[in-house]
């Protein structure tokens, strides 16, 4: 009997999904990703000499709230399995949604530090459940040899966000800081309305008991280990970009804010097509290659700044570790479904492993490097050197685990 009903929800499932196109459910990704990780994470880096300057935080309690998004980040990707099997995965990627806008709202109002503390840690917890939620939401119902442009689509919305806040921001705070998170939270508002209606049809659950052993059986296989730890060293690889990049240009080469501020827009540009090109590749290549290709690029393109300080050389790498920053991640999770072929809870679960070691490597990448440059000298060069050093180690992993499972 319970059979026959889960046969009737798929094929019910399958018919509703079939008058809604697939462009809709990829826009929806991409809105979500736009708003949870784009907005509510990438605006708050042009905000924070803004909020210095009005006096609404000291320059280290804009640092330490900067790293509240972070921790909240990992705390997201850790509850987003267990909230999007209790409440669906649709309803909870709404949810964050519409907690990112309230959350931009929230920081319009400096009550006190507390406050705004409380509220950038939800912001971070939004986007690491729409990290792990948006795609497996969406893949399932999309075709292999379509999975890695849609992965694309759904993850160039952080390119989006990167790419906003070093345009749309400024422009925003020239009415000031409250109306630029105004901005911010009626902008999240509206993707969140448009993108409401747009979610494929929940997919049904698997017992409890077959998703257990499936996910377990998943997540403990070597290859897909092995790509967590590659996706975790990945993110410490994208740390002196994403952090010290403007800085460098801006102080480390003397060439003033404005000048930095160049180069992160073009970091954001890269960060806009990087998904869909690696998307591209992948359906053409493979994931596995085209993961291979990309470690191998990237690892050359972080090292630059610590091998040339001109501008064509600063150029070329912020372009194409923009690229890279949201375009690693269709690619990883095309490796996961390749990995795991048959079982969408071993994918889930596959998924959010790698999110939350992502997550721990850039948080500690962040802290790690900070004190590094702090006891260096002010050392960019050093930083760069180990960031390519860990796209290496990245590759060399995966190269080894290729090896061994041949063998």
């Amino acid at each position: 009997m319970s059979a026959n009903v889960d046969r009737h929800r798929r094929h019910h499932s399958s018919q509703q999904d079939a008058g809604r196109p697939l462009w809709l459910a990829a826009a929806a990704g991409l809105c979500a990703s736009l708003v949870g990780l784009g907005l509510a994470r990438f605006a708050y880096t042009p905000l924070i000499p803004a909020l210095i300057a009005a006096k609404w935080f000291t320059p280290a309690e804009a640092v330490y709230l900067g790293a509240a998004n972070l921790a909240g980040y990992l705390a997201g990707a850790l509850i987003a399995r267990d909230l999007g099997a209790r409440i669906g995965q649709v309803w909870a990627l709404r949810s964050m949604m519409a907690l990112a806008a309230i959350t931009c709202f929230a920081c319009a109002v400096p009550i006190s530090f507390i406050w705004f503390f409380g509220f950038r840690v939800l912001a971070g917890v939004a986007g690491g459940v729409i990290m792990v939620l948006a795609a497996t939401a969406i893949l399932p119902h999309t075709a292999p040899n379509k999975r890695g442009l849609v992965g694309g689509v759904i993850f160039a919305g952080v390119g989006l966000g990167i790419a906003a806040s070093g345009t749309l921001v400024p422009l925003l705070l020239q009415q000031g800081v409250k109306q630029a998170w105004n901005g911010l939270g009626l902008l999240s508002a509206v993707l969140t309305l448009l993108s409401w209606k747009a979610w494929p049809a929940e997919a049904p659950a698997a017992h409890d008991g077959e998703t257990h052993h499936a996910a377990a059986h998943g997540v403990r296989s070597p290859l897909v280990i092995a790509l967590c730890v590659e996706y975790g060293l990945n993110a410490l690889a994208l740390v002196p970009h994403m952090v010290f990049l403007v800085d460098y240009v801006a102080r480390g080469l003397g060439q003033g804010i404005a000048a930095g501020s160049h180069y992160w827009v073009l970091y954001g540009l890269g960060a806009v097509v990087g998904p869909l090109l690696t998307g591209h590749l992948a359906d053409r290549a493979g994931f596995a290659a085209a993961l291979r290709v990309a470690f191998l690029i990237e690892g050359v393109a972080v090292a630059i700044p610590a091998i040339s300080a001109s501008p064509f050389a600063l150029i070329v790498s912020s372009l194409i570790v923009g690229g890279f920053t949201p375009g690693i991640v269709p690619l990883v999770i095309g490796r996961i479904h390749e990995l795991i072929p048959h079982s969408a809870a071993s994918q889930r679960a596959a998924w959010a492993q790698a999110t939350t070691t992502f997550a721990l490597f850039q948080a500690a990448g962040a802290y790690g490097l900070s004190y590094l440059f702090a006891h260096s000298g002010g050392d960019y060069a050093l930083l760069f050197a180990i960031g390519a050093a860990a796209v290496v180690a990245a590759l060399a992993i995966e190269l080894v685990g290729v090896v061994a499972a041949r063998r």
